[in-house]
């Protein structure tokens, strides 16, 4: 009976244990959303080549150094996700989108493409 007992508390400890450890969201080895920032600055984004994971968030701000005004266009992407082109503006404004689909994404500033003001942002392909 003794040894019954020991076990049973033995048990029932490992339970409350395992139920007490937070459980890791999605599937082991997942990749996790990010936020990332762009500067757009007079006739560059920096960085001008990021690679994030899917589901991620970037966010181009125009920076003081954003005299001119630019623009953020997806040129191209992958199969399937729809174009998006913010609005032309100065310093203190911000565009953002989520990108869930892998593939590569080129962007590009309208108004300075003959100064090639471009961008590549790539989202992984999950494991």
């Amino acid at each position: 009976m003794t040894r019954r007992r020991t076990l049973t508390a033995l048990v029932l400890a490992g339970a409350a244990a395992s139920a007490a450890v937070p459980a890791q969201a999605g599937v082991p080895g997942a990749l996790r959303p990010q936020k990332r920032t762009v500067e757009v600055a007079d006739n560059f984004y920096g960085p001008s080549r990021i690679t994030v994971n899917p589901g991620s968030t970037v966010t181009w701000k125009w920076t003081e150094e954003a005299a001119d005004v630019h623009d953020v266009k997806l040129t191209s992407g992958p199969k399937g996700v729809r174009r998006f082109w913010s609005e032309a503006a100065s310093y203190g404004y911000s565009y953002r989108r989520t990108l869930k689909t892998p593939g590569t994404y080129r962007i590009l500033c309208t108004l300075h493409e003959a100064d090639d003001m471009r961008m590549t942002v790539v989202v992984r392909r999950p494991r």
